[in-house]
């Protein structure tokens, strides 16, 4: 089987709709969203119809839990809060009870792969991964990690590979799980990437052959920047789209 994983959407259209064409080249049974829908962008319904259409389940990203009231984000900055005030504000009905049903994580347990927006081990703090010695925090728990963890939140693409003593950071380029380690994926960011590289990123897991796959697509930055000015959202949330910061 191969699973279509994605994450960080960020109301980004252009992005998701230039991910979704490349996917269906990649002959996927299933697709899942590691969550972040919303915030930042400036098309938080399309994406939330579009997602909600394509995947067998999303996990719940701390915007989507800001902006469904599930978490307070008054210490977030303030452009960040009134792009998820304005989101909470647009939002159709349906998106929003959508966003405050998602679950924290989810376990395919067929295929030993756990899915989460942050670090598995506080969910609900959205803990960030993207350094061995935030890996390292896992090690308590390495027998309630899946043989793969995928995760997003930190818009970066990382391979961390983990035994019960340690954690080895791999480059983010395909490769095939090896039968004594476990696995931590970080997905990178559909809708803004912060690798300094502005085309969208997603990922495929196959899970017959063990190979995770990392993928790359163009998309139309100019007019996915031009709807978050138009939404009068903060003009860096279009100017990073460009630079993939």
């Amino acid at each position: 089987m191969r699973l279509g994983i994605l994450s960080d959407i960020h109301a980004n259209y252009e992005a998701l709709s230039a991910v979704v064409e490349a996917y269906r080249h990649e002959n996927i049974d299933e697709y899942y969203c590691l969550g972040d829908t919303v915030g930042y962008g400036g098309s938080p319904n399309e994406c939330s119809d579009v997602v909600r259409d394509l995947v067998r389940a999303t996990i719940l990203g701390n915007h989507d839990a800001a902006v469904a009231g599930r978490m307070d984000y008054s210490y977030y900055y303030e452009a960040a809060r009134h792009a998820l005030d304005l989101h909470a504000q647009v939002l159709t009905p349906g998106n929003m009870a959508w966003l405050k049903g998602l679950p924290y994580q989810l376990r395919l347990e067929d295929h030993g792969v756990l899915l989460c927006h942050g670090s598995p081990v506080r969910l609900e703090e959205f803990e960030y991964i993207f350094a061995p010695e935030q890996a390292r925090e896992c090690l308590p728990i390495y027998n309630e990690l899946g043989t793969l963890t995928v995760i997003g939140h930190s818009h970066l693409c990382k391979v961390f590979a983990l035994t019960p003593t340690s954690v080895e950071e791999l480059p983010p380029v395909d490769f095939e799980l090896l039968p004594d380690r476990k696995y931590i994926v970080s997905v990178g960011s559909v809708g803004q990437p912060r690798d300094y590289d502005n085309r969208a990123s997603y990922t495929v897991f196959d899970t017959e052959k063990r190979r995770f796959e990392f993928k790359r697509v163009e998309y139309d930055i100019e007019l996915a920047a031009e709807k978050v000015l138009r939404a009068k959202l903060e003009r860096n949330f279009a100017h990073r789209l460009f630079i993939g910061v």
